[in-house]
Formats: structure tokens, sequence, C-alpha cells
């Protein structure tokens, strides 16, 4: 029995979304399970990646957090070019330059107020500490900027 082709997601922000709304964005590598991330060369490319188009103004990241097979970050983008095209081109970045394979597309979800955002910052940082290590502060695979957020949440 052949398995339903999955239809491509939606990333288009909405004209009455705010610009600099926070979105929570989980990408997955593929195959599910294998270390792709954690681990010397890859995980700090991407890192370093995270934090060039950070310190570029292409977005502003609130938390990355690198888990073997997937990431978890709380990102702002701006209008234009927005949300997919900004993910899709980091992505080809990373998987053309240090060979992490992407599962296609993405998830995302809008952060609507500072409970969510409070509320998704924990759940990233309580799902490491569950599955990974006892303290977040001691995963290095960890972009965290402690700059002040212009014109967003939080």
């Amino acid at each position: 029995m052949d398995l339903p082709i999955r239809k491509k997601l939606p990333h288009t922000i909405p004209q009455w979304v705010a610009e600099g709304s926070w979105f929570f964005i989980t990408i997955n590598c593929v195959p599910p399970g294998k270390n792709q991330l954690c681990r010397a060369g890859s995980g700090d490319a991407v890192l370093a990646a995270m934090k060039f188009n950070h310190e570029r103004l292409v977005w502003h990241c609130r938390l990355c957090l690198l888990m073997p097979d997937h990431l978890h970050a709380i990102i702002a983008f701006p209008r234009e070019p927005g949300m997919q095209t900004t993910v899709k081109n980091w992505k080809k970045f990373v998987a053309g330059k240090y060979g992490v394979d992407w599962q296609r597309d993405f998830f995302d979800h809008r952060l609507r107020n500072h409970h969510e955002l409070k509320e998704k910052t924990s759940y990233v940082l309580m799902n490491l500490r569950k599955r990974l290590c006892e303290r977040a502060e001691d995963w290095v695979w960890i972009y965290r900027p402690n700059d002040p957020p212009p014109l967003l949440l939080g």
C-alpha cells in the first residue's frame, strides 16, 4: 500500500501578523535517529550559520538548540523575503557546505504572546534536560544571543 504524498506546508506569514513576530521552528534531518548535528564540525557549522544570519539581520534568533537529528529554534523573520525563502536558503547553504541531510520542508508555529514565547523556550530546554543532559547550561549545541530583540515580543 502506497502512503499518500504529504503536501508542502504553507509558510507564508499573513499580512495581519506583525512583522517581527516570533516563530517556533523545527527542522528535521534524514534519516531520523542518525546524529548529524551534535558533533564537532557539522554542529559547529550549523550554529555558526545560525549566528551569521542573526548578525546580518537575515533573521532574529532568540534560541537555536541542536538535537542529534533535528533542531528547534525561535526566530523572527522580516516580511521580505519571508520565512519560507529564508529557511530554504539557509538549509541549502548548510547542506551544500557541511553535508547535513535535511528533511524536505520544516515545521513552524507562530508564538502569539509572551506566555507562548516563554512556554516554547521552556519546552525546548526541558526536552533537552529530559533526553540528553541534566542541566541545559551544560549543553554545547545551543545558540542563544543575549542582545535585546528589536521590535519583537520579548
